[in-house]
């Protein structure tokens, strides 16, 4: 009996050893090619077509890395099916850490508002870091008898159907947030869509339109102009660059929409390589050149881990779905 069972100790203490021996043998190359990386030039796919901010903190972004690293970094921009097109792109690659990928709002937000979409946005995609945040403001035309989000409130209840809100398009984080207002106010107020701001501002300094909701930094300057005036940022904070605006939230506690940009790479990539690349870019956002530069466009830098920005994105993939199905938008 007791010699059985010294050969049964024996195997399972030579099977242990065996097993310990392959888990080292599989995890030093991992911890030596996060420690090395990266060996060769690295790309950062942004799912936007070249200009504004988005662009700028890529490319911001890419040269700070590019310093840290000692290897190129090249911004590869993929524009095409809000953001569908680029993202799919990196989620095709090697994951090797070599093809990072930019990501915007409309990331938490497309698997609920497109029914074909080529990936499957937790399972194929890990997040690195969220980069930065921007605050969006709900504005008024000058001429807009309310004067706060409270007044508009009132004014929107008085006339259901009579109020009109422009965003840069269906789908978008904008419009969206428009449809989160409306569904926990219970207000009725009209989404007209157009094909980026720009065209949309004249509109509403007009009064044709008499709402609009933007990222406060593009608004700023018809702001301070007099021409459209700020009711509430719907950020869960005020901001820096408009401390005076009152955030949605003292109205509506809770509430919060904000524009964001992060980092993800392919799932399978090795996490000890993902913390590695998240830890450098967390590193770059935290130099002050960059962060005066970027808060210069309205945007705040974050740096979180990857971890914490997974569970953000499952997070705001559930709250906007919600919002999606409340607002009946869909694109095919």
């Amino acid at each position: 009996m007791n010699g059985s069972w010294c050969t049964t100790f024996r195997r399972l203490a030579w099977v242990s050893a065996a097993l310990g021996s392959l888990i080292f043998g599989l995890s030093a190359p991992l911890a030596a090619q996060a420690q090395g990386f990266p060996t060769k030039p690295v790309r950062l796919i942004v799912p936007n077509a070249p200009g504004g901010s988005i662009d700028i903190l890529a490319r911001l972004l890419s040269q700070k890395l590019q310093e840290l690293w000692g290897q190129p970094v090249i911004v590869d921009y993929k524009p095409g099916a809000g953001t569908v097109l680029g993202t799919d792109y990196v989620t095709k690659s090697a994951p090797d850490g070599y093809t990072l990928g930019m990501v915007i709002t409309g990331h938490v937000i497309n698997p609920s508002l497109r029914s074909n979409m080529p990936f499957d946005t937790v399972k194929d995609l890990s997040g690195v870091t969220m980069t930065a945040i921007s605050h969006v403001v709900i504005e008024a035309t000058a001429s807009l008898e309310a004067n706060s989000l409270p007044e508009l409130i009132a004014l929107a209840k008085k006339q259901p159907g009579k109020i009109s809100y422009a965003s840069p398009g269906s789908g978008s984080a904008m419009h969206l947030a428009g449809e989160l207002l409306k569904s926990l106010s219970g207000i009725d107020i009209v989404h007209v869509p157009y094909k980026g701001s720009g065209p949309a501002y004249g509109d509403v300094i007009s009064g044709r339109v008499q709402l609009m909701i933007d990222p406060l930094y593009a608004s700023m300057p018809y702001i301070k102009a007099g021409k459209m005036k700020a009711l509430a940022v719907t950020n869960l904070t005020r901001s820096a660059i408009a401390p005076e605006i009152p955030t949605v939230a003292e109205t509506i506690p809770g509430f919060d929409v904000q524009s964001i940009n992060g980092i993800v790479v392919p799932s399978a990539t090795p996490r000890e390589l993902v913390r590695k690349i998240s830890a450098d870019i967390v590193k770059v956002l935290q130099s002050p050149d960059l962060k005066a530069r970027l808060a210069e466009l309205g945007l705040q830098t974050v740096g979180n881990t990857p971890e914490q920005f997974d569970a953000y994105i499952r997070t705001e993939i559930e709250k906007w779905a919600k919002v999606v199905k409340f607002s009946g938008a869909k694109v095919d």
